[in-house]
């Protein structure tokens, strides 16, 4: 059985658009999804992407062109300037992998609707509230938003050191063995990849 290691980050749009497909590509080609949170900030600074903030406005231009873009092609709502982006991501990316480790849910079901909140919602993903309500949806206990706070941040590390290592610089990114996929777009060919593996 194969293994998609999913390097993400809930505040990526680019991560949003990707909606479900890739747990429907998993699911297809019967492949485990390992879920790894990452630091986008940490990997953006040491791979020399600077923020969008930073980026010059030809480039900043592009990136809400090419959002608007998405939401037509792939249905889903979007508020290119979201109120609450960026926010502090941490107790999101802890909640995943908190919510990973416990079982009993859709971890797929949860960082998509962590992402559609940001991005669709206009709510702040660093809020415990906001978090319980999409543990909640994806069929975990919402009390898992106060565990494993420490634990998961150490994971969270480990997780962008290894991104790092493993030559991922931004997100979603989608590691098969030595083989990485970056971006929602590369879906198709991770689908085709993974056909091949077959």
């Amino acid at each position: 059985m194969a293994t998609i290691d999913y390097y993400c980050f809930p505040l990526s749009v680019f991560s949003y658009f990707a909606g479900m497909r890739l747990e429907e590509i998993a699911a297809r080609h019967g492949a485990e999804i390992t879920y790894k949170p990452v630091e986008l900030p940490r990997i953006f600074a040491e791979t020399g992407t600077p923020p969008v903030k930073d980026r010059h406005e030809s480039r900043r231009r592009y990136r809400l062109q090419d959002i608007a873009r998405l939401a037509g092609t792939t249905g889903l709502p979007v508020n290119p300037q979201p109120r609450h982006w960026p926010t502090n991501a941490v107790p999101a990316c802890v909640a995943v992998i908190t919510a990973q480790n416990a079982g009993g849910g859709d971890v797929g079901a949860l960082l998509h609707g962590l992402l559609r909140a940001v991005w669709a919602e206009e709510r702040d993903i660093a809020e415990d509230a906001v978090i319980r309500d999409c543990l909640t949806a994806a069929g975990f206990d919402p009390g898992l938003a106060d565990r494993g706070m420490l634990t998961g941040v150490e994971t969270l590390q480990r997780n962008t050191d290894e991104a790092l290592a493993r030559m991922v610089f931004g997100a979603p990114s989608y590691v098969v063995g030595e083989e990485v996929f970056w971006g929602q777009d590369r879906l198709a060919h991770l689908d085709a990849h993974l056909a091949g593996l077959g």
